[in-house]
């Protein structure tokens, strides 16, 4: 039931009114005229507000105003003996859900009450879905201050206002997927759908039915037609991630796709057209992939339009503090939780080789730890400590060399190619990952045949 404000100066018509709406299962309190109800509307939350218009010291019309301008959104139906037009026009300007005269009748007033409950909730849901939207879209804003992620965006920008195919490339946990999603917002498609594919999740056995769809009976288990993901996503943007992990077989069918921007189901022979954008992502070097026969050439030039590298989180300390403030807001709301300049400064030295998603993962679990003293401090971040010294370990694994010995030459080859492989093709990533400088490393590099190990 609901709880619900009764204004009116005069005391038999409040005592009347409230009597009337507890009879029915509501809580009814009583106010004297508008400025006693304000006081009592800051003090409790009510469901809404029956109210005279005409009364002294402030009216009903005052009373509605001073509500909204102190944002407390409760709907408002007013009750008079002096019904003319232009009150009843007056009070519905200003917000009023309803008008009833007096002399009324009591049935009259509970069906008003009803529909203006039913109407209060269906407001509540709307700013409840609202505030979920906000907090979606707060979830999936790009927090950047750094010129490279600066110039990333412009790139970015420009194109999601065509239709060409994008490839994102960049570490782990860089925000591949949410670029992709700022894409899709900024183009002409950002109505329809945007549909993700993780290539890397999908069975090989069923990659070509979740991307085309199949038709009833095409293998068993096939029971019914089922659409697949460019077809879901006709008239929006497939975003097909990890594309370096697509089976070869798969691969020449998505080139098809590209090329004609037609499907065929798996068990049928229409061809469907389909209206998609297609936006890329892989951590995986696909040029080197495609040395190795691993990824084919001509799909890896249709991918390969338009591609935009993501620098990884070393590579913009800059980023860290206001990344770190915005996951701080996320997770500590509504309670709104400080961090310290030592705790800051903690997150600015640590290396996080899993990027912004580490450094997510991170204020999450901070949040968690700080939740008694109400701010995140360099105490509450040691576990990044004991994160950065395992790593430090890692680098530092004892290597056993095997009674028939190794050729250096061939070691130090492929570990160049696998750090170059793992940053992406990035030189001064790939040097600090193997703990040298720049410049020793691109001696590395020149030393290495095309056709070695």
């Amino acid at each position: 039931m609901a709880k619900i404000l009764v204004v009116d100066d005069e005391d038999k018509m409040r005592a009347l009114l409230c009597m009337m709406l507890n009879r029915r299962g509501h809580t009814a309190d009583g106010a004297a005229d508008g400025g006693q109800a304000l006081e009592q509307a800051q003090k409790r939350s009510y469901d809404m507000v029956i109210s005279d218009i005409r009364m002294p010291n402030m009216d009903g019309i005052e009373m509605l105003r001073a509500l909204r301008q102190m944002q407390i959104n409760i709907p408002v139906v007013f009750i008079t003996a002096f019904a003319t037009v232009n009150s009843a026009v007056e009070a519905m300007k200003e917000g009023a859900v309803d008008y009833i005269t007096k002399p009324f009748e009591e049935t009259r007033i509970l069906l008003t009450v009803e529909r203006t409950l039913n109407m209060a909730r269906l407001m509540a849901e709307n700013t409840r879905l609202r505030a979920q939207l906000e907090r979606f879209s707060q979830a999936d804003e790009i927090v950047y201050i750094s010129q490279a992620m600066s110039q990333v965006m412009e790139l970015a920008r420009k194109v999601a206002q065509e239709d060409s195919v994008v490839l994102i490339t960049g570490e782990s946990g860089t925000g591949k997927e949410l670029l992709a999603k700022f894409i899709h917002k900024a183009s002409p498609r950002s109505e329809q759908g945007f549909v993700p594919i993780n290539c890397a999740a999908i069975s090989a056995t069923l990659v070509e039915s979740e991307l085309f769809g199949h038709e009833k009976g095409a293998f068993t288990g096939a029971e019914k037609r089922k659409l697949g993901k460019f077809e879901y996503a006709s008239g929006g943007t497939v975003f097909m991630d990890e594309i370096g992990d697509l089976p070869l077989d798969a691969q020449a069918k998505l080139l098809r796709v590209l090329q004609e921007r037609r499907i065929q189901r798996v068990g049928g022979n229409e061809e469907i057209p389909v209206d998609v954008r297609v936006i890329c992502a892989t951590n995986r070097d696909l040029s080197a992939m495609v040395k190795r026969g691993e990824f084919r050439r001509d799909l890896f030039f249709r991918v390969n339009v338009f591609p935009i590298e993501l620098p990884p989180l070393r590579e913009r300390r800059e980023d860290i503090k206001p990344l770190a403030l915005h996951f701080l807001r996320r997770f500590s709301s509504p309670r709104n939780m400080e961090i310290t300049s030592g705790a800051l400064k903690c997150l600015e030295e640590y290396p996080w080789p899993g990027n912004v998603r580490e450094l997510s993962n991170a204020m999450e679990r901070a949040v968690i730890l700080a939740r008694n003293e109400g701010k995140v401090t360099s105490k509450t971040l040691v576990f990044l400590k004991n994160e950065h010294q395992c790593l430090g370990d890692l680098d530092k694994a004892h290597f056993e060399l095997p009674p028939e010995g190794i050729s250096l030459e061939d070691l130090e080859a492929h570990l160049v190619r696998q750090a170059l492989e793992r940053c992406g093709n990035n030189q001064s990533a790939a040097a600090r990952l193997l703990g040298l400088s720049r410049a020793k490393f691109r001696t590395l590099v020149k030393g290495i045949s095309p056709g070695g190990p």
